[in-house]
């Protein structure tokens, strides 16, 4: 498998075994090549293209591990809905860390490759529906340039799984930065042994900030690095209408990435307290609460800190908490310049948050589409929607085209801001339903001819009318965790 040019460097691995476990995928029967991501394998540096399909089955199905890999399960925590857990990857294996030619380091991870020491009650196995999901919604993720986990391959098992009817089996490539999340910290701060929470801290620095290796008060300074990462992380799914579904602190990356596609969809039609996420009963993770999740979640990171933070408790604690309370003034601040962003305002007018805040009161009131929206103030008509010639609409356009007439601004210059931040296309949940309905009866080109469309959501030329407009159904929609 040389040729392939893997080039693995496993610095995880080696730590101590407090972190993880040594195992190996659990082969499987039958596998069968679903999906492959030809133009990440390239920017890995990854050469497949002698490689046969067989082949390549084999390979991502961890049936036939890569020459220098050295696969592992990694121990995490995590609050979910509140609640503190001991976790870990229950059905995931670290195959290693892969360098590509820039020297940049990518996790390498099969996603339903069988029991580990983690797996609790679990089978360790994945549905093949919620591994196509998450490599279209981290793929349409990466297209929209939202800083994200990617998908290399999804494989049939040939297998069946039993949830609550009986599935076929699959395993997802993953490739991440890290997999390393604020629920790392959590169960090695849970353990209270301070050399290994020491060893974490400055793995994390050695392997993602390494501008921080100098820094007077290391902890405090990551501190503030990740909560800058998250408010922007979070503030670009506020932008195109994601919703996480399930944000537990084992589902924060420490990279800034998206991480963890389960029950995740976009919103259609503007309600803040969208939930599609059929375990969330009490919209704890609804749209409008993901900033205020994301504070709570970066409390919890700060909470493993404090004993490297100061040798004094109080005064570790003060200067945390001094940094967390940063969190709403630099979200509002970020928020708003990505609205007037996605309005072609430049500069900032007093009155601009009223300006915002009245449209999307508007479009909560009239259950307008919140993608399209946007579309229509770019002159761009997705349908012929009778919305968009309400009085209260027009009055308030009449306010947004004075306002873009302030800070020099021009019908050129805020279309082209415009246009850089307002997708045309959006993984629709009717169209995502549908390719999977489809991938289930083996017609795999829908879903092929959506990743396309997906790939360029910012580029009107290349969409296609049927991806853009919303369902009408009256039906709830619901989206599962697939565990």
């Amino acid at each position: 498998m040389n040729k392939i040019n893997w080039n693995f460097e496993n610095t995880y691995s080696k730590l101590s075994n407090s972190f993880k476990q040594n195992i190996d995928p659990v082969p499987v029967k039958n596998p069968q090549l679903v999906l492959f991501n030809e133009k990440l394998g390239s920017e890995l540096n990854l050469d497949f293209s002698k490689i046969s399909k067989k082949d390549l089955s084999e390979i991502f199905s961890g049936n036939s591990l890569p020459e220098g890999s050295n696969s592992i399960a990694q121990a995490y925590a995590g609050h979910q809905f509140g609640h503190f857990t001991m976790l870990g990857d229950g059905r995931a294996v670290l195959i290693g860390e892969h360098l590509s030619k820039n020297n940049k380091k990518y996790d390498i991870q099969f996603k339903g490759s069988g029991k580990t020491a983690f797996s609790r009650n679990g089978d360790g196995r994945a549905a093949l529906g919620p591994m196509l999901r998450e490599y279209i919604v981290s793929e349409a993720m990466n297209g929209l340039k939202i800083p994200t986990t990617r998908s290399l391959a999804v494989v049939k098992t040939g297998e069946d799984i039993i949830r609550e009817t009986s599935l076929p089996g699959a395993i997802l490539t993953r490739v991440a930065s890290s997999h390393i999340r604020v629920g790392t910290f959590q169960y090695i701060a849970a353990r209270q042994k301070k050399d290994e929470l020491e060893i974490l801290l400055n793995y994390v620095i050695e392997r993602h900030y390494q501008n921080l290796k100098n820094s007077r008060n290391k902890p405090l300074e990551l501190l503030n690095i990740i909560l800058e990462k998250q408010i922007d992380l979070v503030v670009n799914w506020m932008r195109v209408g994601f919703i996480h579904g399930v944000m537990n602190t084992d589902n924060m990356s420490i990279s800034g990435e998206t991480i963890d596609y389960g029950p995740c969809a976009f919103m259609d039609f503007y309600d803040p307290k969208t939930v599609f996420s059929s375990i969330d009963q009490m919209g704890r993770y609804a749209y409008c609460n993901q900033p205020i999740i994301t504070k709570w979640n970066l409390s919890r990171f700060a909470e493993c800190l404090i004993p490297l933070i100061d040798k004094d408790q109080n005064k570790a604690i003060k200067l945390a908490t001094e940094i967390i309370n940063t969190f709403e003034k630099k979200y509002e601040e970020k928020w708003l310049n990505m609205m007037r962003q996605k309005l072609g305002l430049f500069g900032i007018e007093e009155n601009d948050k009223f300006l915002i805040l009245d449209l999307l009161t508007w479009m909560h009131q009239k259950r307008v589409d919140y993608t399209n929206t946007f579309c229509h103030l770019m002159n761009y008509e997705i349908y012929n929607n009778q919305d968009f010639k309400d009085n209260n609409f027009k009055n308030w356009k009449k306010r947004w085209q004075v306002r873009l007439l302030k800070n020099n601004n021009t019908p050129e210059k805020y279309k082209k801001l415009m246009r850089s931040v307002n997708p045309f296309v959006i993984p629709r949940n009717h169209k995502v339903e549908e390719v999977l309905n489809e991938a289930y009866n083996n017609k795999i080109d829908p879903l092929k001819k959506l990743l396309q469309v997906l790939n360029t959501p910012y580029s009107e030329k290349k969409i296609i009318k049927e991806y853009l407009t919303p369902s009408y159904s009256n039906e709830k929609y619901q989206t599962f965790c697939g565990t």
